[in-house]
């Protein structure tokens, strides 16, 4: 069970251009996806993006089922007491997601007919997997409930996905 981060430094070579789309932060050279920047790669796992958020819900757009893109636009929705494993009565979805997170979930149940996924990660190994800060740098978890920016060291709470130690490949 392959954690979906792994740590990376400038030069890694990080994946083929048939298996990953390059995105900020990387070079291509021969068919291959090499980082220029320090940081995580986020293995193509279940792939959320947090899209709107209110008190009660998160909704957000699934990116990746597994390491299957999808081509069509599903919507699920992560709900407050779906947020976290422990103390759900305290949970503030303000403080769990922000709109353009990266997160890991699992489905629970499908939900309406407008293909609405009811989504979890209350469990350690789930939750925000990337995130950006108001300064706009990827921030770096510092807890299981707080990320910090590293340009501004302004720190943010998010429900912070456990990476697993010993899949972090410096």
């Amino acid at each position: 069970n392959m954690s979906p981060m792994k740590l990376c430094v400038p030069g890694d070579r990080l994946c083929s251009t048939e298996d990953c789309m390059p995105g900020t932060g990387v070079y291509l050279r021969h068919g291959y996806i090499y980082s220029s920047l320090a940081g995580y790669v986020l293995r193509k796992n279940e792939g959320e993006e947090v899209t709107s958020i209110n008190p009660r819900f998160a909704k957000v757009h699934i990116l990746y089922v597994g390491s299957t893109p999808l081509k069509d636009r599903f919507r699920g929705t992560i709900r407050k007491e779906d947020v976290r494993a422990t103390e759900k009565d305290r949970v503030e979805t303000y403080k769990s997601f922000r709109p353009g997170d990266i997160v890991l979930a699992k489905v629970i149940s499908l939900g309406d007919v407008q293909s609405n996924y009811l989504l979890t990660t209350a469990e350690n190994e789930l939750g925000v997997v990337v995130a950006h800060s108001e300064a706009g740098a990827q921030m770096v978890p510092i807890s299981w409930c707080e990320m910090q920016c590293p340009r501004t060291h302004a720190k943010e709470f998010r429900k912070v996905a456990r990476v697993q130690p010993e899949y972090l490949q410096a």
